[in-house]
């Protein structure tokens, strides 16, 4: 069973309480009729989380009862949460965030709840031509150190412009998905299934890349 430590739980909750400036919402969606494995996992992953401040609003959904979310926020498989806040950003999880992801996890927390990232003004200003929908799928495992710069590469571009869809996947909790777009090694990123690449690159690397696919 995931769960937090105590000394990261007040490493957390401290910068919690420095960096978070509004509320934050963590929309999780779980599945008990299919084999969901990490749902109960993620669930109790996400309310320690929230518990460590007053910021941060988690909602569980259930896919087969919320069917009316679910669609809203095209969510097809579990466990998958949505990150939001002042807005409703393309901010997706599917799978456990655990191991060197779960640091992307709280940073994107960060992100939401200051509705701006770190990215550099010529980034921002690209990301503002971008107008038509775009998805950044990264496929990740748990143990690949690079995978989390990837993942936030994409969700700091999904804040950034809300045409942007950002997607990590966990491979080994989603085998078909990992199948499908032939992931042999992590992270490997996907954009609108027309461009693809393995590994961490640069933030203006990734920005062409990006151009490429549209």
């Amino acid at each position: 069973m995931v769960s937090i430590n105590k000394e990261s739980k007040s490493r957390i909750e401290e910068i919690f309480a420095k960096e978070l400036e509004k509320d934050v919402n963590l929309m999780f969606f779980t599945d008990v009729q299919s084999k969901c494995e990490l749902c109960n996992e993620m669930k109790q992953l996400l309310e320690e989380l929230s518990a460590l401040t007053k910021k941060i609003k988690l909602t569980v959904y259930e896919i087969g009862k919320n069917k009316k979310e679910a669609k809203f926020l095209g969510i097809e498989k579990a466990p998958a949460l949505v990150i939001g806040g002042e807005k409703l950003y393309n901010l997706y999880y599917y799978g456990l965030p655990s191991g060197y992801e779960f640091p992307a996890l709280v940073d994107d927390i960060i992100d939401a709840s200051h509705g701006n990232t770190n990215l550099s003004e010529t980034t921002k200003n690209k990301l503002k031509d971008i107008k038509r929908i775009t998805d950044i799928k990264v496929f990740v495992t748990p143990t690949c150190p690079y995978c989390s710069k990837a993942v936030r590469m994409a969700h700091q571009f999904s804040i950034e412009n809300l045409n942007i869809k950002g997607i990590m996947i966990e491979s080994n909790e989603f085998p078909e998905l990992a199948n499908r777009y032939g992931v042999m090694a992590v992270p490997k990123i996907v954009i609108n299934d027309k461009i693809s690449f393995e590994g961490s690159i640069p933030e203006k690397d990734f920005l062409e890349q990006v151009f490429k696919a549209i």
